[in-house]
């Protein structure tokens, strides 16, 4: 290829990856500061929750993803369906949430979520949400052998 023709796309590509990089960390900053004004509450700064009262999420959360309804069930809990936000937002902090707290522990064919997911989702109430967790605490010790959590 010649030389100039190199430059002159190299020139015009460019701009397109610096938006790119600065519009991907952009929606990283507001899903950080959604979960700061929506989630952090509860689950505290490093999604450590509160032992007995508040379920963790650091080193945790990914494995819901393993189990049939556990992706769902981390979308409709009421603090996450019903927080004041868009569903892309919702979608951005639920992304954001699982590959900064439990990047290990998401399947190898992780997808992130998507606002239609998220949308279809909160119409979808949780029952006993108790109850529906303690079921899926229980595939994912059958299915992936995780005692802690």
């Amino acid at each position: 290829m010649n030389n100039g023709i190199f430059r002159m796309l190299l020139a015009g590509l460019a701009p397109l990856l610096l938006f790119h990089g600065a519009t991907a960390n952009a929606n990283e900053v507001l899903a950080r500061q959604n979960y700061i004004l929506n989630c952090q509450g509860c689950h505290l700064p490093d999604g450590s929750g509160s032992k007995g009262s508040v379920p963790k999420m650091n080193d945790f959360v990914g494995y819901f993803l393993h189990v049939p309804g556990g992706r769902e069930f981390i979308v409709q809990v009421p603090g996450a369906a019903g927080a004041p936000i868009s569903d892309q937002e919702l979608a951005d902090v639920m992304n954001w949430m699982l590959l900064n707290f439990s990047k290990n522990e998401l399947p190898d064919q992780f997808i992130p979520y998507s606002a239609e997911e998220i949308a279809k989702l909160r119409k979808e109430p949780l029952i006993d949400m108790h109850h529906r967790r303690e079921e899926l605490i229980a595939r994912i010790r059958d299915k992936l052998g995780v005692t802690e959590y």
